[in-house]
């Protein structure tokens, strides 16, 4: 899962087969490795229907609802945005880049822009 924060906005780009883990776990997470201590993000199935997002000593917890959830896993919808507090989120399924990386991209959605 990658994890974009810029300003009040944080945005959370999702693999297959971390849409498939929501999907059959109702939770999902990363981490990023620190000297001192780890940042952790993880989504969840929350009880909201709207996203919900909160930050815990090193913990970014977004709480998405079963129902997109099941959108995610079963459609071919994107991804949601919602606002939480002052903070606006995005979480979306990753897309395989147009352009050249080094990123391993091998479980990334493929990208719609390169449909003729």
């Amino acid at each position: 899962m990658k994890i974009r924060i810029k300003d009040n906005t944080v945005r959370l780009r999702l693999t297959r087969s971390e849409i498939d883990q929501l999907g059959t776990q109702g939770e999902v997470s990363g981490r990023t490795e620190f000297i001192q201590q780890d940042l952790v993000y993880n989504i969840v199935q929350s009880a909201t229907e709207s996203l919900v997002a909160s930050f815990v000593g090193h913990k970014i917890t977004v709480g998405l609802s079963a129902e997109m959830i099941r959108e995610l896993v079963q459609t071919e919808r994107i991804g949601f945005e919602g606002q939480s507090g002052k903070v606006k989120l995005l979480v979306e399924k990753d897309f395989a880049c147009i352009d050249n990386t080094t990123e391993d991209q091998s479980d990334n959605y493929p990208n719609p822009n390169l449909a003729c």
